[in-house]
């Protein structure tokens, strides 16, 4: 039977602009008896990487924050009220740009990372370094999604992995040619590990294990080209 085991990586303390967040992680799992493995795959959630990068601003009235979000994005798709529906500069559509005032002191705002394909490649690097162990990184955030309620994390940022698995060319078990079929499995992982993440349980790391990927790539190539989307 296969399986695959996640478990929430506790003990992580608050993060503050240059900490050593990859040491962090490294002594909170040491802590718990246990240690990276070939093929793990690290997840965290942006916010303590974006508060180890400084990616905090102040907002000290609702105006400052709707400028905020206005800064933050490249297109504004929809509003309603004080909801906006917008493209980040990473290419990601979200609510309000992804600027989020949840887990932040009160009158200020985390932002994502500037590049968080490359913050996940950074603490790929570092933890290969002073562990030695070959991993996977995925830094997630939570959206919505179109047409469905409810929240779930995709991935933002992705170092180790191929994000997406491609089935095209291979068959169905009844024999028949799959000719469409890519998995977004790093979201697929993102949203599996906050079942014991959780929004508001201060763990903002897991550790998944039990599954082989290989590869490389980005989390924006998950992003669908213009020229593709029925929907712009």
């Amino acid at each position: 039977m296969k399986e695959i085991r996640i478990q929430g990586i506790e003990g992580i303390p608050e993060v503050a602009p240059g900490d050593d967040l990859v040491g962090m992680i490294i002594d909170a799992i040491d802590s718990s008896n246990e240690s990276f493995q070939e093929n793990d795959v690290l997840v965290v959630t942006h916010k303590v990487v974006s508060k180890q990068e400084g990616q905090i601003a102040r907002i000290q009235t609702e105006q400052a924050y709707r400028s905020l979000v206005e800064s933050e994005s490249v297109r504004i798709i929809r509003r309603r009220g004080d909801l906006v529906i917008a493209q980040t500069k990473h290419g990601f559509i979200c609510a309000n740009a992804a600027v989020d005032r949840s887990n932040v002191a009160a009158g200020y705002a985390l932002l994502l990372p500037l590049d968080p394909d490359r913050s996940a490649y950074r603490i790929r690097i570092l933890i290969e370094r002073r562990t030695g162990v070959d991993i996977g990184v995925i830094i997630t955030d939570t959206f919505g999604r179109p047409w469905r309620r409810g929240l779930v994390d995709i991935a933002i940022g992705v170092s180790g992995i191929s994000p997406i698995l491609d089935l095209v060319g291979t068959k169905d078990t009844y024999g028949n040619d799959l000719n469409v079929t890519e998995i977004a499995i790093v979201d697929e992982i993102a949203a599996a590990a906050d079942l014991v993440m959780g929004k508001a349980t201060s763990i903002p790391a897991a550790l998944v294990r039990g599954l082989t990927l290989h590869g490389d790539g980005k989390a924006t190539d998950l992003v669908r080209p213009a020229h593709e989307d029925l929907f712009r």
